[in-house]
């Protein structure tokens, strides 16, 4: 299975979130972490994005929980 990485640029475009955002959510733990490609360089696996996207997607449509109300 081929690993695709991601840039910062791609994982904002992807998420329509914004660096600071990402980064926040990185921090608190309810984003996939970045993986250090160099000494100035991290990406992102895109798997791991396609996956934030999909429980974002599937606890949106939950009617019991609003993503306001998420506990990570």
């Amino acid at each position: 299975m081929a690993l695709n990485i991601l840039k910062l640029p791609d994982v904002m475009l992807r998420t329509s979130l914004s660096r600071s955002s990402i980064y926040y959510k990185m921090s608190e733990g309810s984003f996939p972490r970045s993986i250090g490609l160099g000494p100035r360089s991290v990406g992102w696996l895109d798997t791991e994005i396609d996956e934030w996207i999909d429980s974002r997607i599937t606890l949106s449509r939950s009617p019991s929980v609003s993503v306001e109300d998420e506990i990570i």
